[in-house]
């Protein structure tokens, strides 16, 4: 090797330590294109794709300083980074300066200037180049995603920015700067995958113009990058991948191939979630995995789904986004999905024509000082680590009791409690009826003793009722068994003591069938057995 390529590549590994790259893809799995084994992305979104062109926030904080956050404070290992076509083939010159003073942003502006100075005279392509170098040195992987083609807030019906052929969306110039950035970023390997388009939507949307068009900025992409991944968004808002049912992609981009999709809560009935929980949790989840979920779990031809989009109001006031919430998180990490949280910024430098609008979806508060909500990150613990690896691992398979509520597991012991889940008791089970034996300790089972009590882990009987274990409700999410009067019973985290008891079933009948109306929250019972290996 020519000693300035020697050079050269030694400066790109001290620039961009130790994540894996480049990537590719392995059935459902996102893996190591070198070694074969699972990379999970843990990803948060941090939009850049508003009207000045740069990340939210760097009027706020030294980059160096959110970069640390978002890896060491709140543990994702990866950032979605949004960006505008229109940033690429009609702004790539502008400013960071020229751009906060065409919006009259001068309390940005000074923003900028004390926390980030050096970036005010580069160019807006220029200031996002600096942000992804910085993630690659806090060895955080980079999604950039299109998110717009005119800058500005995302989503509209009518927002012109919906669908190819929109004012905003000509096809021919959102090719041109896909092309421009996978360009820039060609060899970068901070960047490890590019996302095509964010919620595709609006009354011109339609399949044959999504097949015709994604699968050529797809190729375009890979001829210009061939090492990074592609990700494929759906149809209405990116829920709808159901059209490849019937229709699977034509082009083979070298396994180099991801979809995305997004799951919100948005215009479904509240009295739902709130009152019949159980039974609407199990309707949403099969209505996302019917349209999107379908593309990991097919026998053949599966291919890896990234959760790019989901969310919640992290005040927690809002009773039903925290049970959509727990929903969600039972369903990723029982099949151990790749995901990015929206979103990063507790407030936008200029969003919707106001000033300093505060979001309360974000990570961070209003002045990005500190976490919005603890609870939110606790919750994501568990999801953030790698639950199950890719077929071929070595390891053998047992369970872990997952509690989405409170982003805990279960840990054994004479009393059973709740821990982080990388420190909790691994369990075998069979079948469904059968007994929860301690891994590799076929003798020691979860039993029940009385409704109310905790159950213990006992080292005999464990064919007699109380020993043996049922899922039950519509939705699969608790564990039931018989205590020693004959009582039907399921686990329970008691909120006060973190304790693991078993009481009767919260919302459902005497046949373990839900009920029409509930009053009470059931997930607190809502505890599952999640593979890993």
């Amino acid at each position: 090797m020519p000693l300035r390529s020697t050079s050269i590549l030694l400066l790109v590994l001290f620039l961009f330590p130790s994540h894996s790259f480049p990537l590719s893809t392995s059935s459902r799995w996102i893996v190591d294109q070198i070694s074969g084994y699972r990379v999970k992305l843990s990803c948060v979104n941090w939009p850049g794709h508003l009207h000045v062109m740069i990340p939210e926030g760097l009027n706020k904080k030294p980059v160096k300083a959110i970069v640390s956050d978002i890896s060491h404070t709140m543990g994702f290992n990866c950032v979605r980074l949004t960006w505008a076509t229109y940033m690429y083939t009609r702004y790539s010159n502008i400013t960071v300066s020229e751009s906060l003073d065409k919006w009259n942003l001068t309390g940005a502006k000074e923003g900028v200037r004390k926390n980030n100075p050096e970036l005010l005279e580069m160019s807006v392509v220029e200031a996002q180049n600096v942000v992804v170098n910085e993630l690659g040195k806090g060895k955080l992987m980079v999604v950039l995603d299109n998110h717009v083609s005119l800058p500005e807030w995302c989503c509209g019906e009518n927002d012109g920015n919906g669908f190819f052929g929109d004012v905003f969306f000509d096809p021919d110039e959102w090719l041109q700067g896909l092309v421009a950035v996978a360009r820039r970023y060609n060899s970068n390997p901070s960047v490890v995958a590019m996302s095509m388009r964010n919620e595709l939507r609006g009354p011109h949307q339609n399949v044959a113009s999504w097949y015709k068009y994604m699968q050529q900025g797809a190729v375009a992409i890979h001829q210009e990058n061939p090492d990074i991944l592609v990700i494929f968004s759906g149809l209405s808002y990116d829920t709808n991948l159901k059209f490849l049912k019937s229709e699977p992609l034509s082009i083979n981009l070298d396994n180099k191939l991801v979809f995305e999709s997004h799951w919100y809560p948005f215009g479904q009935p509240s009295d739902k979630w709130i009152l019949q929980t159980n039974e609407y949790c199990a309707n949403v989840t099969k209505w996302f995995m019917d349209n999107s979920g379908f593309l990991f779990l097919t026998d053949k031809n599966s291919f890896p789904l990234f959760l790019s989009e989901f969310g919640l109001d992290q005040r927690g006031e809002n009773e039903m986004e925290n049970r959509y919430f727990i929903c969600l998180l039972m369903t990723m990490a029982e099949n151990d999905i790749d995901w990015a949280l929206w979103q990063l910024p507790g407030s936008f430098m200029l969003r919707e024509g106001e000033v300093e609008k505060e979001d309360v979806f974000g990570m961070y508060d209003f002045k990005w000082k500190k976490l919005r909500n603890s609870t939110v990150l606790e919750k994501l613990q568990f999801v953030q680590t790698k639950i199950q690896g890719n077929v071929g691992s070595s390891n053998q398979t047992s369970y872990i009791i997952y509690h989405p509520l409170s982003g805990k597991c279960v840990k054994g012991g004479n009393n059973l409690s709740m821990t982080k889940c990388r420190q909790a008791t691994r369990w075998d089970h069979l079948h469904d009826g059968g007994a929860i034996r301690l891994a590799k300790k076929t003798t020691h089972c979860l039993t029940t003793i009385k409704q109310g009590l905790p159950p213990i882990i006992s080292n005999h009987e464990c064919s007699s009722p109380q020993s043996l274990w049922n899922v039950v409700s519509s939705s699969k999410h608790h564990l039931a068994s018989k205590d020693s009067q004959g009582n039907d019973v399921c686990l329970e985290v008691d909120p006060s003591t973190s304790k693991v008891v078993t009481n009767k079933c919260l919302c459902l009948d005497d046949n373990l069938r839900d009920v029409p109306k509930c009053e009470e929250n059931p997930q607190r019972q809502w505890l599952k057995l999640i593979p890993t290996n």
